[in-house]
């Protein structure tokens, strides 16, 4: 990458409590852009020594405003905007990913060639899909299709441009807000585009079910703030995907239960053939998208079927939360990791 392009770029690093994770982070980007800011969400596992030890600028936020992944997100990239006259581009990566070699010179390529595209993403790996299902499947849910998308996960390239005419990223929000921008981003005339290159090695260490459980919950409810937000627009965002689990994890077995008498047990039966075959359905798609059987059939099974409920449970915690003026909190499912 030139000088030029070093000049005109920065990255946002945010985490908490990453361990290791943020060591393999912070060294994969440094020497790749001119400066990088580390954003602290109250670490207590030497994150922020870590990060001053390696030379990177670090901001901690402050303890009494709830912690967002958006809000870590704004603060970063305001201290680049303030400190980098000729940034042009902002990579904002997870403490918990490696950014893989090449990847911002590609990045920087796509979005000086096309002015139009205002965040350019590429392919999320896991790196440790072996260790558990639940590694695994999320390595397939990162595997998106190449082109034109309607979303960007935590780990992208954006326009600084774009991203200040839209205001940033919403920092109340506690799941969800990478797409929630992107619907203001494309409402504003920009493209998101998913390349089909290496971007990002992240490390998810999500080993026990509770912690996918807990994972979905957090799915649900950043799917029921989004359609609050946005379902009204013509694109009537995650409305579709919030009313499949109010449909498939609530009215569905409010029936089964409602008709036990009536059909002398059969309802539960039908529930279970109606369950089968959407998951049928899911491991079909899976397989048409090239995933192994075995894939395709734990994804059909979890991410077809079991996370309807969880989900739900997700939106039902948005509502009541939202109905009882709550301060929403975040949702932690994470293992803890080794700091050493």
């Amino acid at each position: 990458m030139g000088g030029l392009a070093l000049q005109c770029i920065g990255v946002v690093v945010i985490g908490r409590n990453e361990g290791n994770r943020l060591e393999a982070c912070l060294l994969s980007v440094i020497g790749e852009a001119r400066s990088v800011v580390y954003v602290d969400s109250g670490s207590t596992d030497g994150s922020i020594l870590l990060a001053c030890s390696l030379g990177v600028h670090v901001i901690e936020l402050d303890l009494s405003i709830p912690f967002t992944a958006a809000r870590a997100r704004n603060a970063g990239f305001e201290y680049l905007s303030q400190t980098q006259s000729e940034l042009e581009f902002v990579q904002f990566v997870d403490g918990d990913c490696r950014v893989i070699e090449g990847w911002l010179e590609r990045a920087v390529h796509e979005l000086v060639t096309q002015p139009d595209v205002v965040v350019v993403c590429g392919r999320r790996r896991e790196e440790f899909p072996d260790n558990s299902i639940y590694n695994r499947l999320c390595d397939i849910e990162w595997n998106t299709p190449v082109g034109e998308a309607k979303a960007c996960g935590g780990d992208s390239m954006i326009r600084v441009s774009a991203f200040k005419k839209v205001g940033g990223f919403n920092p109340t929000l506690i799941a969800g807000e990478e797409p929630e921008l992107c619907v203001r981003l494309r409402q504003a005339g920009g493209k998101i585009l998913r390349i089909d290159a290496e971007m990002t090695l992240h490390d998810a260490q999500i080993t026990r079910f509770g912690q996918w459980w807990k994972r979905e919950i957090r799915n649900g409810h950043a799917y029921a703030e989004g359609a609050w937000l946005h379902g009204r627009s013509p694109e009537r965002h995650w409305v579709r995907e919030s009313l499949r689990s109010w449909l498939w994890a609530f009215l569905l077995p409010l029936l089964t239960v409602a008709s036990l008498l009536p059909t002398r047990g059969i309802s539960i039966l039908l529930l279970l053939i109606v369950y089968t075959l959407l998951a049928y359905r899911v491991y079909r798609l899976t397989r048409f998208r090239g995933f192994q059987k075995k894939d395709a059939i734990f994804y059909a099974l979890f991410c077809g079927v079991l996370e309807k409920y969880p989900k739900l449970l997700g939106q039902i915690q948005f509502h009541i939360n939202r109905l009882l003026k709550r301060q929403r909190t975040l949702v932690e499912y994470k293992s803890a990791p080794s700091a050493s």
